[in-house]
């Protein structure tokens, strides 16, 4: 099987899927296969279950997919500072990949969006982290060797790519948070190359 990196993202108003595909564009521009996929939405009361395939976008990830990944991007929106619950209750379903270690040793990163400035990116990203930890993966963040990580004015930390997109979710990542995403898709596929 061709190695890959899994990006893995949810997204409610297009934001944290546009971060993700150009995290996948810095992925495949480092020589890295990339796959990109979703989550369901979910709801308080299940009235219909989701399709397996969604009607458009991206395809909703499996288990096996995350299992044999080679690295690991995760995204969500900011909820509160805190990750969505649609990627939560996805990766409370890894427990069986826990159990036998499906992804120890291997690289992940993450990266969010919200709609202000002070929504929570960073208590968001690592809100993230933890479940990453406990699967034994090993963290990237980004290097303040980009610049833009010190020059941007709106999304971008050290603990990952981040993006505003304002209280009506209709601001366009900066160059900054662009260039941000792509490094860190590049950085991911880098790691992931050393390590085959």
């Amino acid at each position: 099987m061709q190695p890959y990196v899994l990006v893995l993202y949810y997204s409610k108003y297009g934001s944290t899927k546009e971060m993700a595909h150009l995290i996948a564009n810095g992925v495949e521009a480092a020589g890295v296969a990339v796959k990109i996929r979703t989550v369901p939405n979910i709801a308080t009361v299940v009235k219909e279950a989701e399709a397996s395939i969604p009607a458009e976008g991206d395809i909703y990830c499996t288990l096996d997919e995350l299992a044999n990944c080679s690295g690991l991007a995760l995204g969500s929106p900011t909820r509160f500072g805190n990750m969505a619950s649609e990627m939560k209750y996805f990766l409370d379903q890894t427990t069986a990949l826990w159990l036998n270690g499906a992804l120890h040793g291997k690289p992940a990163c993450v990266f969010t969006a919200s709609g202000s400035m002070h929504g929570g990116q960073e208590s968001t990203l690592l809100t993230m982290l933890p479940p990453l930890f406990h699967h034994g993966m090993m963290i990237m963040g980004l290097s303040n060797a980009h610049p833009a990580l010190s020059n941007t004015k709106t999304g971008g930390t050290p603990y990952g790519a981040s993006h505003v997109s304002g209280p009506r979710h209709d601001q366009s990542l900066s160059q900054d948070e662009r260039a941000l995403c792509e490094n860190q898709g590049k950085r991911l596929a880098e790691v992931v190359n050393k390590l085959l």
